[in-house]
């Protein structure tokens, strides 16, 4: 997968225009489009806030093969962990902190 359409999946699940993105990392909306379709690569500065917006890391933006190694159920909850908002997250962590504290508890 690409930096591109990493960048668009990303944006769709977080229901933002490019408009929106464009804004946010101070970059017309039309620069904007040049990187998700890869006709265009980003600048770090720009990788850094791009990162910053999705709350993904700037290793998983820009490298294509970074899942290509992970196993199946790693790579769904990626894509799930990555399609929730942040209120969704925290209770998702607390959840797995909650059922680690149980787990540890029964050995």
């Amino acid at each position: 997968m690409t930096i591109g359409e990493r960048l668009r999946r990303l944006r769709i699940s977080r229901k933002l225009s490019q408009e929106e993105v464009a804004r946010y990392i101070g970059v017309t909306r039309s620069a904007y489009s040049h990187y998700e379709i890869n006709s265009r690569q980003p600048v770090y500065d720009t990788v850094r806030k791009l990162s910053n917006l999705f709350d993904v890391s700037i290793d998983y933006l820009i490298n294509s093969d970074l899942q290509d190694h992970e196993p199946q159920e790693t790579k769904r909850l990626l894509q799930l962990w990555q399609a929730m908002d942040e209120q969704s997250r925290e209770q998702t962590l607390h959840m797995m902190q909650h059922a680690m504290k149980q787990s540890n508890s029964k050995l």
